[in-house]
Formats: structure tokens, sequence, C-alpha cells
């Protein structure tokens, strides 16, 4: 089974091949994922990188945890499950908002105001 570290504190400017490449010195890199924002297609400053010989992802946790890549301290360690996070609930159905549906100025009363 694959060992998948957290990789956190990226420099900015790093993609998904300079972090295969970081961790390749160390062994063969199952995959390796920057994590981009998908608002602003900008990365999050943090990714996973793979490993699936359990040795090789120690030995590179050992050695890369708190080292100066691009000007930062990476946090390299073993990635936890991840958790369930609730659903989010964008109020869909009925087309939310307003005072009970109506006219357009939202006073209500269903087509009392129209002709």
């Amino acid at each position: 089974m694959a060992t998948k570290l957290f990789v956190g504190s990226l420099p900015y400017s790093m993609g998904d091949d300079d972090l295969k490449e970081l961790f390749a010195e160390f062994g063969e890199v199952a995959s390796a994922k920057v994590i981009i924002d998908r608002d602003t297609n900008r990365s999050k400053g943090f990714g996973f990188v793979e490993f699936n010989d359990d040795a090789v992802a120690k030995t590179a946790i050992d050695a890369l945890n708190n080292k100066e890549v691009g000007g930062r301290a990476i946090v390299v360690n073993e990635a936890r499950p991840q958790e369930p996070r609730p659903r989010r609930d964008f109020g869909g159905g009925n087309g939310g908002g307003g005072y009970g549906g109506g006219d357009r100025n939202n006073y209500g009363g269903g087509d009392r105001n129209r002709f």
C-alpha cells in the first residue's frame, strides 16, 4: 500500500513536477500533487506526495521536514486520512431569498399585484 505524505509551507511558485523532483532523490514517486485554489488558480502552498515503499517515504520525511526550499522551511509528515466534511448547502430548491415569492419587489402575496 502506498504511503501518502503531506507537504506544507511550499513556495507558491512550486508545481507538481517541481514537487516530484524534490522527492525523487529518495526513490520512485508514485504521485505528486500541489493543491490549487479553484477560485484563483494559484497554489495553496501545500501538496501531497505518494511513495509505494514505506521505508523510502520515512527517509524522505526525515530528510526534508523543516528543510528550506525556495526560502521557506517546508513541513513534511505522513498525511492523515481526510476527515468527512459536512455537505455545504447553498439553499437550492425554491430559488431562495425574498419573502415567500410573489412580485418582483419581494413583497410576497403571490399574483395579487399582477395585472
